[in-house]
């Protein structure tokens, strides 16, 4: 769950300012992995979290529908849910089911509790489902550490009842952690699980690497930022990008971190590294954004949740693992697909979500034909607009030729019409752009313009000033098109009207159109803190 849990950090700890440090170094020769990730089947996937702590939830068979529409291949469930079992077979979505806290006693002191169990929650429904793992607790070290001793005798019995069953081979057993197991986790070389607590993680990590299961970590870099707001940038938590001279360097291995995640992840490695294991993935079980909270979340917001996600997928999908470990890139799990509305106080507790329970979205991502992963353009749009942090005269070459040589329709970006306020390159450039794109029906490469232009599913038109991807055509007439996948406000329209108009978005590049914006940060700094 998306929970906080926090230790003090001492400012001592912090190492500042290794702009400097600029390098190339490979951490090969200082440590030589064994973790191999060649094989189609491991490569990195994007799942998603599902609790149903929500109001108007979805029927199990619609909600199947809506995760293979929106070419969700992986989800992760905190219980064992029948009916969405049943509905998931034969889809080939892959599932993570959780064994509840409150259900550890019983595994934890008797075998034929977890026989028993398997038969009835794993047997039952694969191989016709296809349950890939079994996460047993959620973050059970740090929530509930009088229940840390069955920990790893319940993940024992429910692995020797997989194998008595001859499942144990495909089907992993774990247990997600909170980031706070990990102390002193930044610079990542020098991170160290929580010494209290290695006399469980060493005998489970150990079982990790003899049953060649995951590490699952849940960890949240939202957290990161807000109780450490003037030393971690805003943008390392977003994955904006970083000028060279700004990214977070660890001074111990001289490797270059662009993103808390990343840092985050390494962490976890290094972690394990100072326990002799070396040769178990880090699966991140949990991340996400929040988008709304109260008046002390001000980073809660829609923007910024759009901004964390959409780059957090692309960061996967690019395979460009970490600094410590470029060969290995970890799937991860979105914390979650619905808003908990359910939920109580904190506000952002409830606001986690990619969509509401009804599959309407919360916010829609900038994808533009992942290929693999939400296709959740519900408009049927898409739009080329100018890429954030482009100067102006380059721009304006692009804008030149779009209006020129391209022969877009830039009427509407004369004086007096109605996109001609604001007047600025970007905003007139962008009217271009969209012009040139829907002209040329969203042929590959019409929205490039040497490299200042991406494509969107967000409109861009605004007050009375209608993009050209917004427009239909009534006789000899122009008017926006409205949308028709929106839900009324009563909430009758289907599931079925919601899924059907969705669509895959192809690119020239088949990758993520992401938007961006020059950066400045002042400092880079390394700040020990717990996290859950």
């Amino acid at each position: 769950m998306a929970t906080l849990n926090l230790c003090p950090f001492n400012l001592i700890n912090v190492v500042i300012l290794f702009s400097l440090l600029l390098v190339p170094f490979s951490a090969e020769g200082w440590f030589v992995s064994e973790i191999k990730q060649n094989d189609e089947q491991d490569q990195p996937y994007i799942g998603v979290n599902i609790d149903t702590d929500v109001s108007n939830l979805l029927s199990p068979s619609d909600l199947v529908s809506f995760l293979q529409l929106q070419k969700i291949t992986h989800i992760r469930l905190y219980d064992v849910n029948p009916d969405i079992l049943k509905a998931l077979a034969h889809t080939n979505i892959r599932v993570i089911v959780g064994v509840p806290n409150n259900q550890l006693i019983g595994f934890g002191s008797s075998n034929a509790t977890a026989i028993t169990w398997v038969r009835s929650n794993i047997e039952a429904y694969y191989p016709g489902t296809l349950i890939i793992a079994i996460s047993v607790g959620d973050e059970v070290l740090t929530t509930l550490p009088s229940t840390a001793p069955l920990l790893l005798p319940a993940m024992e019995s429910l692995y020797n009842a997989l194998v008595a069953s001859n499942l144990h081979t495909e089907i992993k057993v774990s247990t997600p952690h909170s980031a706070s197991v990990i102390l002193d986790p930044f610079p990542p070389s020098q991170a160290f699980f929580n010494t209290s607590m290695t006399k469980y993680l060493l005998p489970i990590i150990q079982f990790l690497s003899k049953t060649q299961s995951p590490l699952m970590m849940n960890l949240y870099p939202y957290y990161i930022f807000m109780e450490n707001k003037g030393l971690v940038p805003l943008e390392n938590s977003l994955f904006k990008p970083l000028l060279p001279s700004k990214e977070m360097v660890d001074p111990n291995t001289m490797l270059h971190y662009t993103n808390v995640l990343d840092a985050m992840i390494d962490s976890s490695y290094f972690s394990m590294k100072y326990l002799n294991v070396t040769d178990v993935v880090v699966l991140v079980t949990e991340t996400g954004w929040p988008s709304n909270g109260d008046s002390k979340e001000l980073y809660a917001t829609t923007n910024n949740a759009e901004t964390y996600n959409s780059n957090l997928i692309k960061h996967v999908l690019e395979r460009s693992g970490t600094p410590f470990h470029p060969e290995i890139t970890s799937s991860v799990y979105i914390y979650e697909l619905f808003n908990e509305d359910s939920r109580s106080s904190p506000a952002s507790e409830g606001n986690w979500g990619l969509f509401y329970g009804n599959a309407t979205s919360v916010y829609l991502l900038h994808v533009s034909g992942s290929g693999t992963f939400l296709a959740n353009d519900t408009t049927n749009k898409t739009y080329c607009v100018a890429t954030d942090g482009v100067d102006n005269r380059t721009l304006q070459a692009a804008l030149d030729w779009a209006c020129g040589s391209g022969r877009a329709n830039c009427s509407e970006i004369q004086p007096g019409q109605s996109c001609y306020h604001p007047k600025d390159v970007p905003s007139h450039a962008s009217y271009a752009f969209d012009s040139y794109y829907q002209k040329e029906g969203k042929a590959a490469g019409s929205c490039d313009f040497k490299g200042v232009a991406m494509i969107t599913t967000t409109d861009p038109s605004h007050g009375s000033c209608v993009f050209p991807g917004s427009k239909k055509v009534i006789g000899n007439k122009t008017e926006k098109a409205e949308d028709s996948t929106q839900f009324s406000e009563s909430g009758a329209t289907s599931i079925k009207s919601v899924i059907d108009t969705n669509i895959l978005i192809k690119s020239k590049f088949n990758n993520f159109c992401v938007l961006c914006s020059t950066l400045a940060v002042s400092a880079i700094l390394f700040i020990p803190f717990c996290v859950a």
